[in-house]
């Protein structure tokens, strides 16, 4: 017997229900996530305002998405080494330093891109 999966549509709507819930959980248990996202809060109308063109709002605005991107990735690198256990092991602490450190290198990328647009 052959089983029907669901339609595209509901596929979508699925899809769109489990991310939201992704977002809602990183906003309510990852500290960082919700200053990143305060941050967005702030960095939209000071993208507009001193940006010059859509090009300029895209880069700004996009570039700390990007940052809110790699830390929800982190958050759940995070979540899964947490749910196999609380001991020290080597690998748990590297894989937790690289989410880390992938983070730090998608601000700094965002701070060059700021930087760059304004000084253009």
């Amino acid at each position: 017997m052959k089983t029907s999966s669901p339609n595209p549509i509901t596929r979508l709507i699925n899809a769109t229900g489990f991310s939201l819930q992704g977002l809602r959980a990183a906003f309510i248990h990852e500290q960082a996530f919700r200053l990143e996202v305060y941050l967005l809060v702030i960095l939209i109308p000071v993208a507009f305002y001193l940006g010059s063109s859509t090009l300029d709002y895209a880069l700004m605005i996009g570039s700390w998405l990007l940052v809110m991107i790699v830390e929800l990735i982190n958050s759940a690198i995070e979540a899964v080494v947490d749910r196999f256990g609380n001991e020290q092991h080597e690998l748990s602490g590297r894989a937790k330093d690289i989410g880390s450190a992938a983070v730090m290198v998608a601000v700094v990328l965002s701070i060059v891109i700021w930087v760059g647009v304004l000084l253009v």
